[in-house]
């Protein structure tokens, strides 16, 4: 299947008509509101629907809102139709009611170049796990030594903690470097400063489109059928911040500062024909658990560094999605297992994506084993953890037959810490 719109049949485009992802733009100082990536265009749902063009299933407009939350609660048929009108707008193949005329064509499609992007949903809660078994066991390995890597309830439970949902920046949103209090091996005590050791996790982050009820368990299939779409997603952490605070009740300040996520809502949809299966169980998991079928994604993902001033970034790794233990699916269902409501606009991180191989590690903790192994940027320069001045860009995508279900990039460039005086 192709589309009329040229730029979105290149082989290695993000944005072809088999994926039609959904964010929040602007453009001209204008309101912010929904929109559809297609090439290099963005449609304007809120002109479509207004048109007569797009109906989300209901008497109300959702798509002249500055998120999409309004639609993402409509469900999944409301999910699917939407999918279907807009495959109809764009496909070569369908009809000309938006192809045909040429005024609201000029009105509708928005070039990716004039458009800023915003937050594409508003996040209700952010919940962030460690459900990548490589990057538990290297980071355990780092911290408590290979013997004691994997706490003893990790191949039972998906482990997460709650992050802060107030801090969910969309990508392109400069972050500056923490403050905090950290403690050298070696000292007494603790001291306030800036933080020595920024780093990134690359990610992906589940969206919840539609809620649970308070008290009610939910499946896994209950659960991966209430999840709208996955963004790319960078767990900012401050290392040295973390190691002093997280025991006994894990990360705090370390990384409630700033978690970036691309603009992109790529839709379950978009994706059903890359599932596959999560790894072999090396023990076995209580059936609430257990997954009725694939409930992965092979996604491709890389991570990439660009120092200020150098003339092109560095890729700092590449992994893939369906290296992780547990899929969103169980993260969601053994969230809502104790009765803890789940909200349209949830966001859950699946927790640092890495490999076997060092290439593949998602983090500078790993690639670097704590700081003890720098690595050399095509720039020359060396890095043990992220400096002032870089920029970090994640991205990923499905590889089809002849066409990509990409995720477009996340990015964000650090700031010196703010001028702090306690």
């Amino acid at each position: 299947m192709t589309s009329w719109i040229e730029s979105a049949n290149a082989a290695h485009c993000h944005f072809p008509i088999q994926n039609l992802p959904y964010g929040v733009f602007a453009k001209n100082g204008e309101e912010p509101r929904c929109g559809v990536a297609i090439g290099d265009m963005v449609v304007d749902m809120a002109v479509l629907e207004s048109a007569g063009l797009l109906n989300a299933g209901g008497s109300a407009t959702v798509f002249d809102k500055p998120a999409l939350n309004d639609f993402m609660g409509l469900g999944k048929a409301s999910w699917d139709s939407v999918r279907d009108q807009l495959t109809a707008l764009l496909s070569k193949d369908g009809n000309d009611a938006l192809s045909g005329n040429d005024i609201l064509k000029a009105k509708a499609l928005v070039p990716m170049s004039a458009a800023q992007m915003y937050l594409p949903f508003a996040v209700s809660e952010y919940t962030d796990f460690y459900a990548g078994k490589q990057h538990a066991m290297n980071i355990g390995t780092i911290l408590r030594g290979a013997e004691n890597a994997l706490p003893p309830n990790w191949l039972h439970i998906p482990i997460g903690y709650n992050g802060r949902a107030s801090t969910v920046v969309v990508s392109g949103t400069d972050i500056k470097r923490p403050l905090g209090q950290t403690k050298a091996p070696t000292a007494q005590v603790p001291s306030f400063k800036a933080c020595a050791r920024l780093d990134i996790e690359l990610e992906m982050g589940a969206v919840v489109g539609t809620p649970s009820t308070m008290g009610q368990p939910i499946t896994v299939q209950e659960a991966d059928d209430m999840i709208f779409g996955y963004v790319l997603l960078n767990d900012w952490s401050a290392r040295d911040i973390q190691g002093w605070e997280y025991q006994p009740l894990g990360p705090f300040q370390a990384k409630a500062f700033a978690t970036s996520i691309s603009p992109w809502v790529v839709t379950k949809a978009a994706l059903e024909s890359f599932r596959t299966s999560t790894p072999e169980r090396e023990k076995e998991l209580l059936p609430y658990l257990n997954e009725p079928g694939p409930m992965i994604y092979d996604i491709e993902l890389q991570a990439y560094m660009q120092p200020e001033g150098a003339d092109k970034a560095t890729l700092l790794c590449h992994t893939n999605y369906n290296r992780m233990y547990y899929s969103a699916a169980q993260q969601l269902t053994h969230h809502a297992i104790g009765g803890c409501k789940m909200n349209t606009g949830d966001l859950l991180g699946s927790g640092t994506i890495s490999g076997a191989d060092k290439a593949e590690f998602g983090s500078l903790m790993e690639l670097t084993w704590g700081g003890k192994e720098p690595i050399t940027l095509d720039s020359g320069e060396s890095r043990t953890f992220i400096e002032d001045g870089d920029t970090l860009t994640l991205t990923g995508w499905a590889q089809g037959d002849g066409f990509r279900i990409g995720f477009g990039e996340c990015t964000g460039k650090i700031l010196p810490a703010p001028d702090f005086k306690a």
